[in-house]
C-alpha cells in the first residue's frame, strides 16, 4: 500500500522538472533570439555585397566609406550607417520619368522627347561624401545639358539625324563642363557616363494632326495639278490637230493663186472645221459649212488613207 503514494511523488517531480528544463530552455532561445533580432537591427554586424558599398557616420562627424565586400562590425551608438551605395550601372530619365518630355526646337517646334542615361560611381568619396543628396543634384545637372543640346537643334534633327544628336549630347555628358571652367559630370560627382540613347522623338498629337491634314491637300493639290497638266496635253494635241487640219484644207481645196474665199476664211476663224471633221467618221467625202454670202464648193479629201490630223484626233480621244 506505500509503493502507490512513492511513485505519484517521483513522477510528479519528474513532470515539474522538465517542465522547468522546457520553460528556462524557451526563455534562453528568446533571450538568444531577442539579441541577435536587436544586432541585426542595429546593424552592429552589417555585409556588404558585391558591387555595393556602406557610408559610415562616426561620432565626431567624420564619415567612412567601406567598400571591401564581407561582414563587418561597428560600433553601436558610436557609428552610423548613413547609407548604402550600388556600384552597378544605374539609369537617370529625362525628367526623372520615363514618360516624355516636351521641348521646343530652335524653330519654336514643340516636340516630346524622352532619354535614358546609364552611368557608374567611380568614387564614392566624391558621390557620397562631398555631395548632399548626390541623386537630386545630378537629376538637376543632367537635365539642363540635354534640354539645352535638345532644344538647340531644328526639327529635321531632331526627326531625321537623331543618330547625330544622340551622339553630340553623350560627348557633352562625358566631357562637357556643366559652366564654363567648372566641372564635368563625372567630375563633380565621381562618376562614369556610360551611355545615352534618344528614346523617342515626336510631334505632339495636334501638331501630327496637322501635318496630315497638310499633307492631304498636298496631294489633293498634286492630283489637280497632275489632272490640269493632262488637260493643257490634251488641249495642245487638239491645237496642233486644228493648225495641221487648217494647213492641209488650205491645200486641198485652195486656189490656184494661193488664196482662199471669204467663206472659207470665216469656217476657219469660227473653228468649226474640228468637230464637223469629227462626226465625219463612216467614209464621206463632204462636210457641210454654215451657210454664208457665197456657199463655196468644198470637197474633202478621201479618208481611205489615214492623214496626220486623223492621226492626232484619235491620240487627244
Amino acid at each position: 500500500m506505500s509503493e502507490k503514494p512513492v511513485w505519484n511523488i517521483v513522477q510528479r517531480s519528474f513532470v515539474m522538472r522538465m517542465g522547468r528544463i522546457a520553460l528556462l530552455s524557451m526563455f534562453v532561445v528568446f533571450i538568444i533570439y531577442s539579441l541577435i533580432a536587436a544586432v541585426y537591427a542595429s546593424k552592429t554586424i552589417f555585409k556588404v555585397k558585391m558591387n555595393y558599398a556602406v557610408v559610415l557616420e562616426k561620432l565626431g562627424g567624420n564619415r567612412l566609406a567601406v567598400t571591401d565586400v564581407g561582414w563587418h562590425v561597428r560600433l553601436p551608438f558610436f557609428t552610423r550607417i548613413e547609407q548604402e551605395v550600388t556600384l552597378m550601372n544605374q539609369t537617370l530619365f529625362l525628367g526623372g520619368g520615363d514618360d516624355p518630355k516636351r521641348i521646343i526646337t530652335r524653330e519654336n517646334v514643340a516636340l516630346w522627347t524622352s532619354a535614358l542615361l546609364t552611368y557608374r560611381i567611380k568614387n564614392l568619396d566624391t558621390w557620397a561624401i562631398e555631395n548632399l543628396q548626390p541623386m537630386t543634384l545630378l537629376q538637376g545637372d543632367y537635365d539642363g545639358i540635354v534640354k539645352d543640346q535638345l532644344q538647340a537643334e531644328t526639327v529635321a534633327n531632331l526627326i531625321s539625324d537623331r543618330q547625330q544628336v544622340k551622339e553630340t549630347i553623350f560627348r557633352s555628358l562625358k566631357s562637357r563642363p556643366i559652366n564654363e571652367g567648372g566641372p564635368t559630370l563625372e567630375q563633380k560627382y565621381g562618376i562614369e557616363v556610360i551611355s545615352f540613347v534618344l528614346k523617342e522623338t515626336r510631334f505632339g498629337d495636334k501638331l501630327v494632326a496637322a501635318s496630315d491634314e497638310k499633307k492631304r491637300r498636298e496631294l489633293i493639290a498634286e492630283a489637280e495639278n497632275y489632272a490640269a497638266d493632262q488637260e493643257a496635253s490634251r488641249i495642245r494635241k487638239l491645237y496642233a490637230a486644228y493648225l495641221e487640219g487648217i494647213s492641209l484644207l488650205q491645200k486641198e481645196v485652195g486656189r490656184a493663186d494661193g488664196s482662199s474665199d471669204d467663206a472659207l476664211l470665216k469656217f476657219l476663224v469660227q473653228q468649226k472645221w474640228a468637230s464637223a471633221y469629227e462626226k465625219n467618221q463612216t467614209g464621206q467625202n463632204t462636210v457641210v459649212i454654215q451657210n454664208t454670202d457665197n456657199v463655196p464648193q468644198v470637197t474633202l479629201p478621201s479618208l481611205s488613207k489615214e492623214t496626220p490630223v486623223q492621226a492626232n484626233l484619235e491620240a487627244v480621244r
